[in-house]
């Protein structure tokens, strides 16, 4: 084994980055100690996780993340249509003039209501309930999904909530660009991330973009905390 790699390997910060990573979380500047590792061992992790079918990635904005290949030896398991679709509406709110005004923050309403606003109501609420009249009831069980994807992107490393486990207020940082990679080069790239969302492309997104399915418990358990 080279060196470098089982100084790694031998790292304190090692084992729970490795153990995020795997998990589908993205790392970014923010995470102080763990980027500067990756940072100081990326050649190094980039040839260790190929033994895994996996590519350790640092993304233009900076932020780590493992991309999978079909052969990948780390489960994994891809996000429904409806995290991808709030996924690329967060996407929009961060490169939007608000969040400068708002420091960065968004609450949940902010984002549901942008989310009814860009994307066809009809079929979000068909992404609930497929026989669904556009009740009151139909919209608060969309309301609790994109409660329940806001928690998985957070999980993801996407966004981080301002108080503990409380959904309702939340900062987005830069991993969010994993849907926004298509627009990356646009002169206006808030207005093409609009067409996105509003052509129904919203949902393209990278195969591999995944979620540990271990913490799927978690998640419930937080929501009816929340709630």
């Amino acid at each position: 084994m080279p060196v470098k790699l089982a100084q790694a390997i031998a790292n304190p910060i090692f084992p729970e980055l490795d153990s995020l990573l795997r998990s589908g979380r993205h790392i970014g500047i923010d995470e102080l100690d763990q980027h500067a590792f990756l940072m100081d061992f990326q050649l190094e992790l980039e040839q260790f996780y190929q033994r895994y079918n996996v590519e350790l990635i640092r993304a233009p904005e900076g932020f780590f993340y493992l991309r999978p290949r079909s052969t990948t030896l780390i489960p994994r398991s891809v996000l429904s249509e409806l995290d991808m679709l709030v996924g690329k509406v967060l996407c929009y709110l961060y490169l939007s003039p608000e969040r400068l005004a708002h420091e960065g923050i968004f609450t949940l309403q902010e984002l549901f209501d942008e989310l009814v606003s860009l994307a066809d109501e009809s079929k979000l609420l068909k992404l609930v309930n497929q026989r669904s009249t556009g009740s009151d009831l139909d919209r608060q069980k969309l309301f609790d999904k994109v409660k329940t994807a806001l928690n998985r992107l957070r999980r993801l490393g996407m966004i981080f909530f301002i108080v503990g486990n409380d959904s309702s207020r939340f900062r987005i940082n830069e991993s969010i660009f994993r849907f926004g990679a298509d627009v990356r080069s646009s002169d206006d790239a808030q207005e093409a991330q609009l067409r996105l969302i509003r052509d129904g492309e919203a949902i393209k997104i990278e195969s591999s973009l995944i979620l540990d399915d271990n913490n799927e418990e978690q998640d419930d358990e937080v929501n009816e905390e929340i709630e």
